[in-house]
């Protein structure tokens, strides 16, 4: 395994690291025992960040990590969290003040069975009302939560890039690292643009997600992906075109994303054991001249013709429009 370092931080973080979303049946229902083995083979095959939120699974993720964790050293992995978003109905999805912030971080503690995390992050900014609200309340509470020892580093996350230049240059909280996800894919590698900025800053910049949320798999996205019927039809076409030659085309994306140099560490999520063992297998080798010429195939005849086009305010829109409808009754 690789290791480079993220940002102005001491940390040496795995080209490859693991997002715990998965734990928490995020994608499909999952077996306690096998998440928990797939996070000691993880630890073991020297993956050292871990990403979890109250978000996935609604705390189930944090839990099922906790047990994980119980038995490993606390210097044999980096443990990332987030605050403010948390229920999936839609009153309660989201709380970015600064009292549900600082509930937070302990509820995350006692949940991960740990004394502090490496990282805490805000979840998806662009769903606050402002994002006057993350600057002004949510990350001041955060620099009060790594006063108390209760996280070494402060992140944000979020799908819109513009946002986090107008939060790291508008915040007085001094931000450690950003997470951007579906941005350093196959189909979208926009977050290119912002890569030189990041670096300038001395933030550290976590990648998650090459496979966009399910696009690039051979079993395609969940019901809930919110990306357009082009972006869809294209992913499922490059898709087919690798299996035609006997290929993943998860595979090819984890690798497109992983050759990025200027990309500490790409976040992947998984609960199956074989799955976690190939994703390694990718990130420690060459692809063959086989593998090669597919990826360059499908880059050229799917992917570069979508021109970077994302789903970006879809979600946003959706959550407003259904806030607004509860507020009717």
């Amino acid at each position: 395994m690789k290791y480079r370092r993220l940002g102005n931080t001491d940390m040496d973080v795995s080209v490859l690291s693991f997002g715990a979303s998965s734990l928490g049946s995020v994608f499909r229902e999952t077996d306690e025992a096998e998440s928990i083995k797939v996070v000691h083979k993880a630890i073991e095959k020297g993956i050292n960040l871990i990403d979890v939120a109250p978000w996935y699974g609604h705390g189930k993720a944090e839990t099922v990590l906790g047990k994980a964790l119980a038995t490993v050293p606390r210097d044999k992995y980096f443990v990332a969290t987030k605050v403010g978003r948390y229920l999936p109905d839609v009153e309660n999805m989201f709380d970015f003040s600064a009292e549900r912030t600082l509930a937070s971080i302990d509820e995350s503690l006692c949940r991960l069975g740990l004394d502090y995390v490496d990282i805490i992050q805000v979840h998806d900014m662009e769903f606050a009302p402002s994002l006057d609200i993350i600057i002004n309340e949510t990350l001041p509470a955060l620099q009060k939560i790594k006063d108390a020892g209760k996280t070494r580093y402060i992140g944000i996350t979020g799908y819109p890039l513009e946002n986090f230049q107008t939060v790291i240059e508008r915040s007085k909280v001094k931000i450690d690292t950003v997470l951007s996800y579906c941005h350093y894919s196959m189909n979208d590698t926009s977050l290119q643009d912002y890569i030189a900025y990041f670096q300038s800053c001395g933030v550290g910049l976590i990648s998650a997600s090459p496979i966009s949320m399910g696009l690039l798999s051979s079993r395609g996205p969940p019901s809930w992906h919110p990306a357009t019927t082009d972006i869809r039809e294209h992913c499922r076409e490059a898709a087919q075109y690798a299996q035609s030659n006997n290929l993943d085309i998860a595979k090819l994306a984890v690798k497109f994303s992983l050759e990025n140099n200027d990309i500490p560490t790409t976040l992947v999520s998984t609960a199956s054991e074989d799955e976690l063992i190939m994703n390694i297998a990718t990130a420690n080798n060459d692809l063959t001249e086989h593998e090669q010429q597919a990826k360059h195939d499908i880059m050229e005849r799917y992917m570069k013709p979508l021109n970077n086009a994302n789903w970006a305010n879809i979600e946003v829109l959706h959550y407003r429009k259904a806030l607004k409808d509860l507020m009717k009754y």
